[in-house]
């Protein structure tokens, strides 16, 4: 069998019968050897029985949520390409011809592009249209460079045994990112393809939770890359610290009516222990992802930093802050132990603390990477 049209469901009654006529349509048309897989995530309604009705199977999935009920159906699946879209009327079912033939020409993934299809009037909410798929798709090329426009539409199409190796796993809406996010990780052949959105026929309320959903779908994103969540965010924080740190310890500058001092001093101090401590975040997350498979990672990059190698770059910002520690306690013997300046004084003692601070949290995250790094059956 060449071709699965896959439609998750739950409590489609309303809809479902137009939408699999549609794809029974398209397959007698187009003569595509296939199958119409309904997979029912516990509806309540009678839409097992009218997708039957129809002719199309049925697969239950137990465990709830939208991305649960397309994996339970891709494993079900007996096309070699499959073909999903919501069962809410809302796609076009009668016209899959470029999908498939996107599909014969040897892409893995191939996505429906609702932007440069057309979106009927009122067949999306304003805030996604205008604000929470633009924005999401644009994250999503910037955080994993591609082509795709519209990140989030649910008419696409994937071979199917790519797709059952990338292990995809979210249960929810997110699902929708994560296929994508995975199928550029791993340099699958994507294409795009214009298709169109109408008004769904449904009188109940979407699944979707436009501001719950749209969370998951960025916190996905953010998991998936952590250079962007933890390593870029890092060096900037430390360039900014130590620039801070650097300018003030050898007195006050003054930038037109404003003059820095001391106590922009600490905050720089602040920035530089903050950005180490995101940027060990992303040591420790790519050294999981080099050992579980979390994401793919260069392991040539994660093996030259070594748990020896941090742990001794620590030492050595340790001692330094010590050594400076013992300056100023040499200093403040020579005051008979006494009051000081704070002017004076720390210009020193603030960037001892942040050479000692920095200086354990490397030593402690060396360990960390190690125990990482420990192999369990």
């Amino acid at each position: 069998m060449e071709l699965t049209i896959l439609m998750p469901c739950l409590n489609e009654a309303e809809t479902l019968k137009t939408c699999i006529e549609k794809a029974r349509a398209y397959l007698e048309k187009s003569g595509v050897d296939g199958e119409i897989l309904i997979a029912d995530n516990g509806s309540t309604d009678g839409s097992q029985e009218i997708a039957r009705g129809c002719g199309a199977r049925v697969v239950d999935v137990q465990e709830r949520g939208y991305g649960a009920a397309l994996i339970g159906g891709c494993n079900a699946a007996l096309g070699t390409y499959v073909i999903m879209g919501d069962a809410d009327d809302s796609y076009d079912f009668l016209h899959l011809d470029p999908f498939v033939e996107k599909l014969r020409e040897g892409y893995d993934l191939v996505m429906g592009n609702r932007f440069r299809g057309g979106i009927e009037p009122g067949a999306m909410p304003p805030l996604h249209r205008y604000l929470g798929n633009p924005v999401l798709s644009f994250i999503g090329r910037l955080f994993y460079p591609s082509s795709i426009g519209d990140f989030h539409c649910g008419l696409r199409g994937y071979n199917r045994e790519a797709m059952l190796a990338l292990g995809l796993r979210t249960t929810g809406m997110e699902y929708a990112s994560e296929m994508v996010v995975k199928a550029t990780l791993y340099h699958l052949k994507i294409a795009e393809v214009p298709t169109t959105l109408k008004k769904d026929g449904r009188s109940h309320a979407p699944h979707l939770r436009s501001f719950r959903d749209g969370w998951r779908h960025l916190k996905f994103l953010l998991m998936h890359s952590p250079n962007w969540l933890f390593l870029y965010p890092g060096v900037f924080f430390i360039i900014l610290g130590l620039l801070l740190l650097i300018a003030l310890m050898f007195g006050p500058v003054s930038i037109g009516n404003i003059t820095l001092d001391i106590h922009t001093m600490l905050y720089g101090s602040a920035f530089t222990i903050i950005g180490v401590s995101t940027v060990q975040f992303a040591v420790f997350t790519k050294t999981y992802a080099k050992n579980s498979g979390f994401i793919p990672v260069d392991t040539s990059r994660t093996e030259k930093l070594t748990e020896d190698r941090v742990i001794l770059a620590g030492g050595i910002f340790l001692l330094i802050g010590v050594a400076a520690t013992v300056a100023a306690l040499v200093l403040w013997g020579k005051q008979s132990f006494g009051a000081l300046d704070p002017q004076y004084i720390m210009r020193l003692t603030i960037p001892a603390l942040t050479a000692m601070a920095v200086g354990v949290q490397m030593i402690f995250g060396g360990f960390f990477i190690g125990i990482l790094n420990i192999r369990h059956k």
